[in-house]
């Protein structure tokens, strides 16, 4: 139902709203979210002409989130990127229908307008706040920011292997969440993410 830019704008506003304030290159977007960098580059440049996020030079540089979570919705990201459009009128462009939906695109509008009013209502700030034990983004890859382990060193992230250990590089034999392996090449729907 949602096309692929959709649901990569998504993924890379919830992962610059978990970072923020601090930038994220576009490949380090591309790689926490398992988005192509050029496909990825494209979709930020849309962002930033909604003005949902910006982007730094210099050696700090990057793109943060410019919108604040708690009022950014889930339909101002799909709407920057690829609209919900909403069947107004006979698709088939019959005379007879005209404004007047069949039965048929009455019912395919009122899903939409589900769907968008439950978009409408949602925040980035909801999302990532929902208690779960599924974290919003590829398998749990969605990057944390960098903390200092039990042993002081930096770079290990919190949950990671690393960060469990003490060590660099050590991997963990259990695991309270193993993630599934993907057996296709399409991307994750929502329901599939959460």
């Amino acid at each position: 139902m949602f096309s692929q830019t959709v649901e990569y704008a998504l993924r890379a506003v919830l992962h610059l709203a978990h970072m923020s304030p601090a930038a994220q290159t576009t490949d380090q977007i591309a790689q926490a979210t398992r988005v192509p960098a050029a496909y990825l580059s494209k979709v930020l440049q849309s962002l930033r002409r909604s003005e949902m996020i910006k982007s730094q030079r210099g050696v700090h540089g990057g793109m943060t989130l410019q919108r604040d979570p708690e009022t950014l919705t889930i339909l101002e990201v799909v709407n920057a990127v690829d609209p919900i459009c909403r069947i107004t009128s006979c698709p088939l462009k019959l005379a007879s229908h005209g404004e007047n939906l069949c039965p048929l695109h009455r019912r395919l509008d009122d899903a939409l307008a589900l769907v968008e009013d439950a978009f409408h209502s949602t925040t980035v700030a909801q999302v990532l706040a929902e208690p779960t034990r599924s974290i919003p983004l590829c398998d749990g890859l969605l990057a944390e920011p960098i903390a200092r382990t039990r042993s002081g060193s930096p770079g290990a992230r919190s949950g990671s292997p690393q960060a469990r250990s003490g060590k660099p590089g050590a991997r963990s034999g259990t695991s309270a969440v193993k993630a599934k392996p993907r057996t296709t090449g399409k991307a994750r729907t929502p329901r599939e993410t959460s």
